[in-house]
């Protein structure tokens, strides 16, 4: 059970081992060879780390950590005594690698940063999802996520019991301000796409962002999949919401934060978005013990 909040832990999908490889593979070409351990100590002597949490949160980024040392040797141990997802409390241990020393001290740093980073994420996203349990909403992520590490933030997020919006520019048509103001309209920028968009393609969904009730008005003539209402206050936010009569899920993004998002979800829109929850998330704090 998840002892912050009395219920299970959130349901984590698995994360992508191609996606977990490559970031742990950029990570360790930063930082490898680890000259100082390697010139004290020989490749047979052995130890044991253990990551230890000082902070309560809530736990993500055990598969990164994971494929850090089995990059260093696959032949290590690593065992999970914790699950991403479920809260944690100080003084808990959430996992244990047995390994040459060489391994454990090369490999510590960047199994704690993507851990810690995660973790953070994580935590700050539950801490969203908490504050507007009892709505309909779903908090959903962005892609203000760190360069190079979309897929471990993305993940996080799902740790943490919120939703992932586009990886990225390839698997939504988002139409937003700058292209509606150089294609001329919103009318003119969705014709475009469905103009474009090839027959034989896997049909992809459309997302239009409005600013104001007019807008609202045009992009809901078209039917898009999903409409962003972009930085409107609550009010703004029930008066769409009105007016869209559940015709098409609405999203509110834009300056969302921790204090806010209550007030947004309970204006009866489906998801919120938030940067925060990715570029702003303090790390949690996990130390690794190592006996040498």
């Amino acid at each position: 059970m998840d002892e912050s909040t009395g219920a299970p832990p959130i349901p984590v999908p698995s994360a992508d081992p191609g996606a977990v490889e490559a970031i742990v593979r950029r990570a360790l070409d930063e930082d490898l060879p680890d000259i100082t351990s390697e010139a004290i100590f020989a490749p047979g002597d052995r130890g044991t780390a253990r990551f230890l949490v000082k902070a309560p949160g809530v736990l993500a980024g055990l598969p990164f950590a994971e494929a850090t040392f089995r990059a260093l040797e696959p032949a290590s141990i690593f065992t999970m005594l914790g699950s991403d997802g479920e809260a944690v409390e100080p003084g808990d241990v959430v996992a244990e690698v047995s390994a040459s020393v060489i391994t454990l001290l090369s490999g510590e740093r960047t199994a704690l940063n993507l851990l810690q980073r995660a973790s953070g994420i994580a935590t700050a996203t539950r801490r969203y999802v908490e504050a507007i349990a009892g709505t309909a909403a779903k908090i959903y992520d962005t892609r203000k996520t760190a360069p190079g590490l979309r897929a471990l933030d993305k993940y996080a997020v799902r740790c943490g019991g919120g939703e992932n919006h586009r990886l990225g520019l390839h698997d939504m048509f988002l139409v937003k301000n700058n292209h509606v103001d150089r294609a001329g309209s919103i009318r003119a920028a969705v014709e475009r796409i469905r103009r474009r968009s090839m027959p034989q393609q896997i049909p992809q969904q459309i997302m239009v962002e409005v600013r104001n009730g007019q807008e609202l008005d045009e992009a809901l003539a078209l039917t898009p999949d999903f409409i962003l209402l972009d930085n409107m206050s609550p009010a703004e936010l029930r008066r769409c919401v009105e007016r869209t009569g559940g015709r098409v899920p609405l999203e509110a993004s834009g300056g969302i934060t921790l204090d806010s998002i209550a007030a947004i979800a309970a204006t009866g829109v489906d998801y919120a978005s938030s940067g925060a929850l990715t570029h702003s998330a303090q790390a949690l704090d996990i130390g690794i013990d190592i006996e040498i």
